[in-house]
């Protein structure tokens, strides 16, 4: 195990994931420190350690859970017809249907926060906290939320990487640790710098839309889906890595002439 972990292919995995659970839990920090703010000021620190350490937890089981899933790999239903072959299973599911859910929920996540940018905010705002366990399970609840996109970013993500699942499932579970570890330790300087550069938040969505699409076309060739007589085929990790590293590099650079004119005006 440890030489797949030190491996370059699980290393940059590791890094590209983690980044992206850090990029993912800004809405998370967001929401509890909303939440935590409904409550004595002694008590804010304590509700948003524990809301973080929750989503861990969580994010843990919940890799458990759909790892065991996805292992299902035996097909349980075929399909052919003149124009479509297709071998169902429960991990050709999963992954088709994580897919959908992080289209739709990227898509709708990037016109809310074009459009309607507090809109979130502002709802959470209008509930008050009687206490310490009232806020936590009202953090609970929405780390529960949060975590079904991150597990599934982690999924597509080490889907394939090796052919032993503990073995990319451990390195889900250390991306999840790491991106929690920062998250409590830079919890209010991170929510501040995406605050201050909003586009690095839409520019993570947009990498929830290409692992999407990525999933999907997994789940249609772990399928053995064939349309009209065509295969579907897998896309290389490493093409997205290449999209989200580039994209990442021009965001930066663009940030820096950003700041460049900024400090010329004044």
């Amino acid at each position: 195990m440890l030489d797949f972990l030190l491996s370059s292919d699980a290393i940059l995995a590791l890094l590209t994931l983690t980044f992206l659970e850090i990029i993912l839990g800004i809405d998370n920090i967001v929401f509890i420190s909303i939440a935590a703010n409904k409550l004595p000021e002694n008590q804010r620190s304590k509700a948003t350690n524990i809301g973080l350490i929750l989503a861990m937890v969580q994010r843990i089981v919940l890799l458990f859970f759909v790892s065991f899933l996805i292992g299902l790999s035996e097909p349980f239903y075929t399909y052919k017809s003149n124009w479509l072959n297709v071998a169902l299973s429960w991990q050709s599911i999963i992954l088709f249907a994580g897919g959908l859910f992080l289209l739709y929920k990227s898509t709708v996540e990037i016109r809310e926060k074009v459009e309607e940018p507090s809109h979130g905010e502002d709802t959470l705002k209008s509930k008050t906290f009687r206490s310490l366990s009232h806020a936590i399970t009202q953090i609970l609840i929405i780390d529960f939320i949060f975590s079904v996109d991150s597990i599934l970013t982690a999924v597509g993500m080490t889907n394939g990487l090796h052919p032993n699942s503990n073995y990319t499932l451990v390195l889900m579970i250390i991306a999840v640790v790491i991106s929690i570890i920062v998250m409590i330790a830079f919890a209010n300087p991170i929510r501040k710098f995406i605050d201050k550069n909003p586009s690095m938040q839409i520019l993570g969505l947009a990498f929830l839309i290409l692992i999407g699409f990525m999933l999907i076309t997994e789940a249609a060739h772990l399928s053995h889906t064939e349309f009209f007589g065509k295969t579907v085929g897998a896309i290389p990790k490493g093409y997205l890595y290449f999209a989200i590293a580039f994209s990442l590099f021009v965001e930066f650079l663009n940030l820096k002439t950003v700041r460049k004119r900024r400090a010329k005006k004044q």
